[in-house]
């Protein structure tokens, strides 16, 4: 993990209309460093995800990535940069097979059966149930193919948005090897937005809190304490 920062958030402040939901937030990530921000339901995490994105105007504050200012409303340009995005909601065309969500992002045929040899190492069961549904697929199944789409674009930073809500332990476990193996193979940075202090503090390198739209409390994920912080924050 080098010093460079590969995302870094300046005084962010962002929200709907007139209303600021996300107050003057830096925070950087560097080149594979996995930062988790946690927070109570309603605090502005996700509100915070789609102002670095772009999908909501910035009322304040500068987002970077490389060292480059990031646009806003051209979130899907970004991509193509090296960013990626698992959102929580609506990620998956359900009508669309596996095969299908998957080439929205690598049309190349020789990068999808590339990238479908290293996921099917992740996720065996992704190059089995091509032509499937997503819609068919199970909660836990179809956040393993949220993942393995953002994955496949090979990105240099991913941000993750509440991944482990309603998955069992097995797929959770799962999901942390998988964010540290292409951690340790690519360098991949990651944001990961969780409610899930255990498995946000297994993968991450350091931690963040976000109390309304505010960072309450930081550290890193190895003190001793991190946990009784975090845990005394979101029960307040």
């Amino acid at each position: 993990m080098s010093g460079a920062p590969v995302l870094e958030l300046a005084a962010l402040r962002c929200g709907y209309g007139d209303a600021v939901v996300v107050r003057d937030v830096s925070l950087s990530i560097a080149t594979g460093e996995v930062l988790a921000l946690l927070g109570k339901n309603g605090m502005g995490k996700s509100t915070m995800l789609k102002g670095i994105m772009g999908f909501l105007p910035r009322m304040a504050g500068d987002v970077r990535y490389l060292g480059k200012p990031v646009p806003v409303g051209r979130p899907h340009g970004l991509a193509r940069e090296g960013i990626a995005w698992a959102p929580q909601e609506q990620a998956l065309f359900q009508d669309l097979s596996v095969e299908e969500n998957l080439k929205l992002v690598v049309r190349d045929k020789r990068l999808l059966r590339e990238g479908l040899e290293r996921i099917g190492g992740y996720f065996p069961f992704i190059p089995k149930r091509l032509r499937q549904k997503a819609g068919t697929l199970s909660g836990g199944e179809q956040k393993m193919l949220i993942l393995s789409r953002s994955l496949m674009m090979n990105p240099k930073i991913l941000l993750i948005d509440e991944i482990t809500e309603g998955l069992q332990p097995t797929v959770i476990e799962r999901i942390a090897g998988v964010l540290g193996a292409e951690r340790k193979t690519s360098g991949l940075s990651v944001l990961l937005i969780e409610q899930h202090v255990g498995f946000a503090l297994k993968v991450a390198d350091r931690f963040a809190i976000l109390d309304r739209g505010e960072i309450a409390d930081q550290g890193r994920a190895d003190d001793p304490d991190a946990a009784a912080r975090i845990m005394s924050r979101l029960s307040v």
